[in-house]
């Protein structure tokens, strides 16, 4: 058996939230990492909502619905592509998202009354906390954590310095 069908993915968690401009920011370099990556990088959406943003603790729970049915990451760019409506009109929007989305609305709708997403949520900001994160978006890759609130200048490169040294000691 070959090396390179028994390496494992180099796992990447990114802390975001889906009312976080910054997080939309970092969008254009998450799907360059995903383009250049493939199946050798595992994006693992963490959820930090910041109490400053009164919709993103919603909005991470139907982050997990949408996880569900089978369409995360096309979820989170919809949404995160149009922070400002999330702002504007809330949890509506974010079923109208899942609507445009060919999701079930209606299980959306659901999942948000009777909170069966909460727990995941918070195992996920109390994990986020004990590690040190403050802001979003912020990034762990082999052990190093990355805070990409303040700027994402240079952030995919360090990113890809990492990923590229744990795919090469896997390799050797």
């Amino acid at each position: 058996m070959n090396a390179s069908s028994s390496a494992r993915p180099v796992v990447l968690d990114v802390w975001c939230e889906l009312q976080c401009p910054d997080c939309r920011g970092a969008l254009a370099d998450l799907r360059a990492l995903r383009d250049r990556y493939g199946d050798r990088l595992e994006l693992r959406l963490r959820h930090f909502p910041l109490e400053k943003h009164k919709h993103a603790f919603a909005a991470a729970q139907a982050v997990e619905e949408a996880t569900e049915q089978g369409r995360s990451w096309a979820y989170v760019e919809a949404v995160l592509g149009r922070v400002e409506e999330l702002d504007r009109k809330g949890e509506p929007f974010l079923i109208e998202v899942a609507r445009e989305l060919d999701l079930d609305a209606e299980e959306f709708d659901t999942a948000l009354i009777d909170g069966r997403h909460i727990l995941i949520v918070d195992a996920d900001q109390a994990e986020g906390k004990a590690i040190g994160v403050t802001g979003t978006p912020t990034y762990v890759i082999g052990g190093e954590r990355l805070d990409g609130g303040k700027s994402q200048e240079g952030l995919r490169e360090r990113i890809e310095e990492i990923a590229d040294r744990l795919l090469a000691e896997q390799q050797a």
